[in-house]
């Protein structure tokens, strides 16, 4: 009999955070092994817990959640994200021109899903959060990676990205906080990204889900703020900000040239509708979260838990013999290089299998970050700092000892 075969939309379209390593970590985990997973930025399964007061905001309106809502979202939590437009200097921004959704990744697929046509590029960093890639491939779109270096502090290389622009070029996206490098882009280089989206008449796509996961007294500039004749869509929500991530609790913002946009908005709109609305308790969280204590703030400031913990992971990382790191200036990740004259590494998703078999420690390999080269790694920092002492103690053991 014939068999059946996923569609030929997928042939392309790759998600190594949660693909074959992983597999082989729940295999040890069932066989009775305990496994330091690294790989994902999930704060829960580190004791870094959703605030109490969101978590019984939550519980005592849940009663106002049994039914379907408007498809963008409850009024009064838009209401919430356009007062916080408002803080980051996002001018002109109205209830209707935000969504809310299933997480980010909801509305990064649905907004690519309206944009593209077969063949449309557009420009995502490398590294990059591997969910864009995989978003613009299954929308018909052909991703095209333009580089950050890594010598001046994972930055985007513009003269890379001016290369790289042709008439096929529909959007750049851009991750600011950054994962998975940490970086936090400056209002400079923010700047010259706009002019040339100015230039080219290109949409940004900003994803600031970290922006409040600040060190080193760091500021974050959110790029819709900077400009409002091009047009964006500025991506957040609580995951990693309120330590939410399971809430599923997303929004999506249209800014800048609207009035260029109205053909796509409605687009969006009618993918929104499709879906009927999104989880309606995870949206009960977001007036609250907006509006209430940012507890986030003692966790990054010197002290917290948060700076603390990258503090230790940073050191420890550079400490082993060729290895090298950036430091994060933003986030929950490092992203070390191993030095190819100590690693001459051919597969570095073979090297991550290697730790996980060896150690019981997961990472994710750097190329499943859309990167050429197979030096660098992913490693999360929400772990105690005793278990980061623990685990980057074992990783410098692994890899002095490590052939390929």
């Amino acid at each position: 009999m014939q068999n059946y075969h996923k569609s030929a939309k997928l042939d392309n379209v790759c998600y190594e955070i949660r693909g074959v390593v992983l597999r082989e970590a729940r295999r040890l985990e069932e066989e009775g092994h305990r496994v330091l997973k690294l790989n994902i930025g999930n704060p829960a399964a580190f004791e870094l817990d959703v605030p109490e007061e969101i978590q019984q905001d939550v519980i005592y309106n849940m009663h106002q959640a049994q039914g379907y809502v408007e498809s963008k979202g409850l009024f009064s939590a838009r209401k919430a994200v356009m007062h916080y437009c408002q803080q980051r200097g996002i001018d002109k921004v109205d209830i209707d021109d935000i969504f809310l959704g299933n997480g980010v990744s909801e509305l990064i697929v649905m907004s690519m899903q309206a944009l593209l046509n077969t063949g449309d590029e557009v420009l995502i960093p490398a590294p990059d959060y591997p969910l864009w890639t995989a978003a613009v491939t299954l929308s018909s779109g052909k991703p095209v990676h333009y580089r950050c270096d890594e010598q001046q502090d994972w930055f985007p290389d513009l003269d890379d990205i001016k290369k790289k622009i042709t008439s096929r070029t529909r959007a750049i996206v851009l991750i600011n906080p950054n994962n998975p490098t940490g970086a936090v882009y400056s209002k400079e280089l923010l700047e010259q990204v706009i002019e040339l989206a100015r230039e080219h008449n290109l949409i940004i796509l900003s994803d600031e889900i970290y922006d409040k996961i600040l060190y080193d007294q760091t500021q974050h500039v959110s790029t819709a703020s900077l400009a409002d004749d091009v047009l964006f869509l500025t991506y957040n929500g609580l995951s990693k900000n309120y330590r939410a991530a399971g809430y599923r609790s997303g929004w999506m913002i249209v800014s800048g040239a609207k009035h260029r946009a109205r053909d796509l908005i409605e687009g969006i709109e009618m993918l929104s509708n499709m879906r009927l609305c999104s989880n309606v308790p995870a949206q009960l969280a977001i007036q609250t979260s907006l509006g209430g204590y940012q507890s986030i703030n003692d966790l990054v400031t010197p002290g917290g838990r948060l700076y603390q913990q990258r503090e230790t992971a940073w050191r420890m990382l550079n400490d082993i013999p060729g290895v090298s790191c950036v430091k994060p200036q933003g986030a929950l990740y490092l992203f070390p290089k191993l030095d190819p004259k100590y690693f001459p590494i051919a597969n570095d998703e073979r090297l991550v299998l290697d730790l996980l078999l060896q150690e019981k420690i997961l990472l994710v390999q750097g190329s499943a970050f859309n990167i050429d080269d197979k030096q660098h790694l992913r490693v999360v920092f929400l772990p105690r700092e005793d278990v980061l002492e623990d685990s980057m103690a074992r990783l410098g053991r692994f890899l002095s000892n490590y052939q390929q």
